[in-house]
């Protein structure tokens, strides 16, 4: 209970990030700012949604070497939001080519924000009590 105002915060930061650039890719493979407005919102709903219960999980794993985890919740965090995307994509669009599209081209660019978001935030101790850093072994500054 005591570490879920971290989980949030971390939900609408990141959120925010990744809807812009689903936004700004929607728009650029469709050619049409409203399929970007629509992707985009949506996706606001139902990645906020994913993000928070992958966090979750992934708050209760062992892994505590800073890289490793970085790397595996980045890849793992990437698939639920690929097959996320692409749903959406192909249901706003009706076709599931330019839902695979959008999808594809957020793998990259996704996956970078993703790491940089999770290493800054595994030097932010907000929401944090001083067991859970040492135990997490989690550094701040």
């Amino acid at each position: 209970m005591k570490f879920r105002k971290r989980h949030l915060a971390k939900t609408i930061s990141y959120r925010t990030l990744g809807t812009l650039d689903t936004l700004l890719l929607s728009w650029f493979v469709s050619n049409d700012f409203s399929v970007g407005i629509k992707i985009g919102f949506l996706e606001l709903v139902t990645k906020m949604i994913l993000y928070y219960f992958h966090e979750r999980f992934w708050f209760k794993s062992k892994i505590t070497d800073s890289n490793r985890r970085h790397i595996l919740k980045t890849f793992s965090w990437r698939g639920i939001g690929t097959v996320d995307t692409f749903i959406l994509g192909w249901l706003i669009t009706g076709n599931p080519l330019t839902g695979l599209k959008i999808g594809g081209a957020e793998v990259i660019t996704k996956m970078l924000l993703y790491f940089g978001h999770e290493k800054l935030w595994y030097r932010i101790d907000y929401g944090l009590d001083q067991y859970t850093r040492k135990t997490k072994k989690i550094k701040t500054k």
